[in-house]
């Protein structure tokens, strides 16, 4: 019974603690200028890590199993993977970009598991002997840790398509209402070296694309690596469980076409040629891919893993 209050305390303040940062971050892209707003912000995403961190090892303890065996507790690591992927630049103070992917991620997968949609799965169980083994934790954590960083860097190469059509659609505007739409257009040198206006704000927005460039590729190859390890580790377990490496189950095989997709990104990220928006387009892609892989394959409730699905009710 105590194990059960303090996991619905911490469940609420974590709950309580990303809404307030989302409101924060809200407000200071409204007012620039409140920094101290900002690092209140930064400072509460390392209180909802710590919130989750004791949320998990309090189900553990009640539980006496590790707090992966469904959809509710996944949903809650996917959120404490967020705050760690957050964590992390923060103290190399790189973390502004990052900030923004983070923690409205954080709010949705925890506010989604903690909504009444799961309720009747909130309470932990016995493990089903499926999952009665030690290569749980190894499994699952890697496949869940994979999944919040590949969502992470996908979404930052969404937000470098948007920002580059939006930079050619006013480019395009502004050269044809000033009678400008002639070769400066597609060399994009004369008209951009004799105002400076515009090559300060097109320097700006070259810096933000490279920006969001260099971290999608980063947290999309530490979030590739964990879903390598996640499928490796899976597929030893598979083994153990079902007598066979692989089974073409249909969770398995979305999380073999995630990999694809991501090594397709990958690939054409080290070429100089498709990297940048091409490479994003995969990206982008690829967060599809993944909540099909993560959600879609939960709502039909089929295959070998159809005890990580949703309620019956939503069957």
């Amino acid at each position: 019974m105590i194990f059960l209050t303090l996991e619905h305390i911490l469940t609420h303040i974590s709950f309580s603690i990303v809404s307030i940062v989302i409101t924060i971050h809200l407000i200071t892209l409204l007012v620039d200028e409140i920094v101290k707003l900002y690092d209140s912000s930064e400072k509460g995403i390392i209180v909802t890590f710590f919130c989750i961190t004791g949320l998990l090892v309090t189900r553990w303890i009640s539980s006496g199993h590790f707090p992966l065996s469904d959809l509710y507790e996944s949903l809650i690591f996917l959120s404490w993977s967020f705050s760690l992927i957050h964590i992390i630049p923060y103290f190399k103070k790189n973390v502004f970009i990052l900030s923004k992917i983070t923690g409205p991620s954080a709010i949705l997968t925890q506010g989604f598991a903690t909504s009444g949609i799961l309720t009747e799965i909130h309470q932990s169980g016995i493990l089903v002997p499926a999952l009665q083994s030690e290569w749980l934790i190894m499994h699952v954590s890697m496949m869940i840790l994979g999944y919040a960083a590949l969502l992470c860097g996908s979404l930052l190469s969404v937000a470098l398509l948007v920002i580059t059509f939006r930079k050619n659609r006013k480019l395009f505007y502004i050269y044809k209402s000033n009678g400008f739409l002639n070769e400066s257009f597609f060399l994009g040198e004369n008209v951009l070296e004799n105002t400076s206006f515009f090559s300060a704000k097109n320097y700006y927005r070259s810096q933000l694309i490279q920006q969001l460039d260099y971290w999608s590729y980063r947290v999309i190859s530490l979030g590739f690596t964990f879903l390598t390890i996640g499928i490796l580790s899976g597929a030893v377990w598979a083994n153990e469980a079902w007598g066979s490496y692989w089974n073409w189950d249909p969770k398995e095989t979305w999380a073999f076409i995630t990999w694809i997709v991501f090594a397709i990104y990958l690939h054409t990220r080290t070429n100089r040629n498709l990297r940048g928006a091409n490479s994003a387009i995969v990206a982008s892609i690829g967060f599809l891919i993944i909540w099909i892989c993560y959600f879609g394959v939960n709502l039909l409730g089929i295959g070998l893993h159809s005890y990580g699905s949703f309620p019956s009710t939503f069957n």
